[in-house]
């Protein structure tokens, strides 16, 4: 859907475009759009796609909701609640906020796995701080009379 300053001054921009905009390959957006996560694309004259402002606020969203670990059948059902209209904002919301309490609950986990990492990271400086490290082993060995004689 384009709006009427769109329509009116002709402001779309390329497949090209988007995808350098957003990192996603053409092909990608391609196969969003026949996935029915990108709705209705415009077309020039010339049959090539034309997006909107809005169409590539969209993919941007859709790129942050992948990125975050949407499934596409998520982001297939957002999209088709878009073209709900304002009768569907609480059902978007719905979709938007079980997906937050996901992201947050990854985050815990990432919390919880990156103090575990940090503290065998602090261990392994400590012994090597203390030259325990797997260098010092051979010199160490030498010194007490265990190396080659």
């Amino acid at each position: 859907m384009t709006t009427q300053f769109e329509q009116a001054t002709g402001v779309f921009v390329s497949i090209s475009e988007v995808a350098s905009t957003t990192g996603l390959t053409q092909d990608t957006l391609r196969w969003y759009e026949r996935e029915g996560m990108i709705p209705g694309i415009a077309r020039g004259s010339d049959r090539r796609r034309r997006y909107s402002d809005r169409d590539v606020r969209l993919i941007e969203l859709l790129v942050k909701l992948r990125n975050t670990g949407m499934p596409t059948s998520e982001m297939q059902r957002f999209a088709a609640l878009l073209e709900g209209g304002a009768e569907t904002y609480g059902r978007r919301l719905s979709v938007l906020l079980e997906h937050r309490e996901r992201i947050v609950a990854q985050q815990s986990k990432l919390h919880d796995a990156l103090a575990a990492l940090d503290t065998k990271v602090d261990h392994y400086r400590a012994l090597i701080a203390d030259s325990l490290d797997d260098r010092a082993a051979p010199a160490d060995t030498a010194q007490r009379g265990f190396g080659n004689n």
